[in-house]
């Protein structure tokens, strides 16, 4: 018996479409996967046997202790043998959390003009099928280009989301930009599959924002809500129970001591992910779902991968008037609302 039949079929199918149709992995490249003491053993482990079923190059870096913050502030913790091994290879899966994207070994990466770098953070074994076997990868795809262009299409237009827990706040659309959400076919920073990223002009963002999970030193279900006030910048929060100061000083942490803005909301449509409450990565791109980025943009000084997140469930979404998305179903403009109805989840 082999180890992948021993870490089941499923995994070692969904690791393989991982490997070979997300990160494009092809013989004799070079591939780093990092890791940290939380993330789950069996998905490095399909990982890896992906990797090498496809011929490449493998190499594991388990980080101990796990990094105590995401982007530029995890700078003073890490190790010189991560920040080399970065900086020499073709494919890099990040499933540490809190993750590398925006730190100095990642910025080095992206200039190298060789690595594809993979956001996959505590995405476990679990979350790994259901993202990449149990939907057809290819119309996951096929939306996202869609909602993509809508969403540049529509730059300098005023929208809106809203949510039953009381979330309504009003932006006008930025260009977009970030990470990309495609198929890893050449160097660069790219997000897992199954949601958009919206970003607003900073100082337009007014309104009220109510979370019910969030990823600040650690990723939690809140028992009580957080409340966010945003008058361009966000005036204050609350809620929260006792999670209502690890949110306060995280937001002064990325927002060179103040609380920063509001970096980005998106808008998750995996017809397979679900809201387990375990994993930022999985929870964010359920239907409907909705990760805000809290604190400074990358081209702010200090702004970057560094800001916390939170997330909120069943949003609707407007652009100039027109709805996009009702209560999470996507149901316009027509192109959009078509792709999402050949997007359904695989049983097989």
């Amino acid at each position: 018996m082999t180890r992948v039949t021993e870490l089941g079929p499923d995994l070692a199918k969904a690791a393989l479409i991982m490997m070979r149709e997300m990160m494009c992995v092809v013989p004799s490249e070079h591939v780093l996967i990092t890791a940290d003491t939380n993330t789950e053993k069996r998905a490095v482990d399909a990982l890896v046997i992906a990797a090498h079923e496809l011929g490449a190059k493998v190499a594991t870096m388990i980080l101990s202790p796990p990094l105590p913050f995401q982007g530029g502030l995890a700078n003073p913790f890490l190790a010189d043998p991560v920040i080399a091994a970065a900086q020499n290879c073709d494919a890099w899966v990040d499933l540490c959390m809190p993750y590398m994207a925006g730190a100095a070994v990642y910025d080095s990466a992206m200039k190298n003009d060789r690595t594809r770098y993979f956001l996959a953070a505590d995405l476990g074994a679990e979350g790994i099928i259901r993202i990449f076997s149990k939907a057809d990868l290819d119309q996951v795809f096929v939306v996202s280009d869609a909602f993509n262009q809508l969403l540049a299409d529509s730059a300098g237009k005023e929208c809106r989301f809203a949510t039953k827990l009381g979330t309504d706040v009003t932006f006008t659309l930025a260009d977009p930009e970030g990470l990309a959400i495609e198929r890893a076919t050449k160097p660069g920073g790219y997000f897992v599959p199954g949601t958009v990223m919206v970003i607003p002009e900073l100082e337009t963002v007014r309104g009220t924002v109510v979370c019910e999970a969030v990823f600040h030193e650690y990723y939690t279900v809140l028992s009580e809500p957080y409340v966010f006030q945003i008058d361009g910048k966000i005036q204050e929060v609350t809620g929260g129970g006792t999670e209502l100061s690890a949110i306060r000083r995280s937001l002064k942490r990325a927002g060179n001591g103040e609380y920063g803005n509001i970096v980005h909301f998106t808008c998750g449509y995996h017809p397979a992910a679900r809201f387990t409450g375990t994993s930022f990565i999985e929870d964010q791109r359920v239907i409907g779902c909705n990760a805000v980025g809290l604190g400074l943009p990358q081209w702010i000084d200090g702004g970057g991968e560094n800001h916390p997140d939170c997330v909120m469930k069943e949003q609707s979404f407007w652009i100039d008037g027109k709805q996009i998305i009702d209560d999470g179903d996507i149901v316009g403009p027509p192109i959009l609302a078509d792709a999402v109805s050949r997007l359904e989840p695989l049983y097989s």
